[in-house]
């Protein structure tokens, strides 16, 4: 338990730091610098994934409750994706008050950081106590440049850099509580396990494919996102190989 809330608060608390890079911004970054942040991300996760969770999945309970997590943890970012507002904080171009908009960010990023404390919490239920904290860093690693860029957004809709900066290190706070909630159930029942691990697996997935790889490509910038993905992937594999 003090493992999972070591690594579950620092995993949170990425999205502060990273959101904390506004109050010292003096001029605007362009989509090619955002774009390349994003792929680099999407590396960091990928590794994550394919060298953690789904061989530990596997190991733990084999393909039948790999596929079957997997496909929940698509399913269930699929549905909040259809139920929860969402707005690429990129390329959005609502034309309404930016009061409202700010208000559809802070809850959009809140709730899709669920899936992200619930992959924690679960990682940390696993035997391997390795696990745990690999997850916990490569979500933190993820949180990091998702927070600057949601309070750089936020910025950009008037908004003063320390109340961005607030807002935006507290949508990583809810992280904290889905992590024990992953945590305790995945514990109390244990064949949850290996079916958690894929859960998680499939919900950072679809966060690559759907979401952080196309906004990434999203202006032009397809080359520099590629490299910066591989440049994620490869840092990843070498923490992970080094710890």
């Amino acid at each position: 338990m003090p493992d999972l809330l070591l690594g579950s608060f620092c995993s949170a608390m990425s999205t502060g730091l990273g959101a904390f890079i506004i109050l010292f911004v003096t001029k605007s970054f362009t989509h090619r610098f955002r774009d390349i942040l994003l792929a680099f991300t999407a590396g960091i996760m990928m590794s994550a994934c394919m060298m953690g969770l789904i061989p530990e999945a596997m190991e733990l309970g084999g393909f039948v409750p790999l596929v079957i997590g997997i496909y929940f943890g698509v399913a269930t970012l699929t549905f909040m994706e259809k139920n929860i507002p969402h707005i690429d904080v990129n390329h959005s171009n609502i034309p309404f008050a930016y009061e409202q908009k700010a208000m559809l960010i802070i809850m959009a990023i809140t709730l899709h950081n669920i899936p992200e404390g619930l992959s924690v919490g679960v990682s940390y239920a696993s035997p391997d106590t390795e696990t745990g904290n690999l997850i916990a860093m490569a979500i933190g690693l993820q949180n990091a440049p998702e927070g600057f860029l949601v309070a750089l957004f936020l910025l950009n809709l008037n908004i003063s850099k320390w109340k961005a900066f607030i807002i935006a290190a507290g949508t990583g706070t809810i992280e904290i509580a889905a992590s024990l909630v992953g945590y305790t159930m995945t514990t109390y029942i244990q064949n949850l396990i290996p079916i958690g691990l894929a859960f998680a697996a499939g919900a950072m997935l679809f966060i690559i494919y759907k979401e952080l790889i196309p906004e990434s490509h999203g202006d032009g910038n397809e080359r520099a996102a590629t490299f910066s993905f591989i440049a994620g992937l490869l840092v990843m594999v070498m923490l992970m190989t080094s710890s």
